[in-house]
């Protein structure tokens, strides 16, 4: 499973490392050291708190609509596998994007819980690209 540095969740999750090593101090975000001491987050929990987070924030302040062509670059939090289509979603901040693609495509990401995805939007057209 993937893991990330506090700095890299802190992206991922639209605030700072310092508010993420705050976080993982108070026990709301759970980390592991590597070998050389530094702190990770298991991409599963880190998925799991980012989904956590943005539905605690719902109504807390108004989030700024943007145009069509965006790139959201997140974290997969859900992937729901048919026999021909699947269903990805992705946690990007406090924006939580929704794509169906093909099964095969997300075999050839390699796109599971926990890992880093770009969704870009054009339209009604999302395309998912694995970081």
């Amino acid at each position: 499973m993937q893991s990330y540095s506090i700095g890299q969740a802190a992206r991922l999750l639209g605030v700072s490392a310092d508010t993420v090593r705050r976080w993982a101090d108070a026990g709301r975000v759970e980390t592991h050291r590597d070998e050389g001491g530094r702190r990770l987050i298991d991409g599963r929990h880190l998925a799991a708190f980012s989904v956590e987070l943005a539905q605690a924030a719902d109504g807390e302040e108004d989030v700024p609509y943007t145009s069509a062509r965006n790139a959201f670059a997140g974290i997969v939090t859900a992937v729901k596998l048919g026999d021909v289509a699947a269903q990805v979603e992705i946690q990007a901040g406090p924006h939580r994007l929704v794509s169906l693609l093909t099964r095969e495509a997300v075999e050839e990401l390699g796109l599971e819980v926990g890992v880093r995805a770009t969704a870009r939007v054009k339209s009604t057209n999302v395309h998912i690209d694995r970081i």
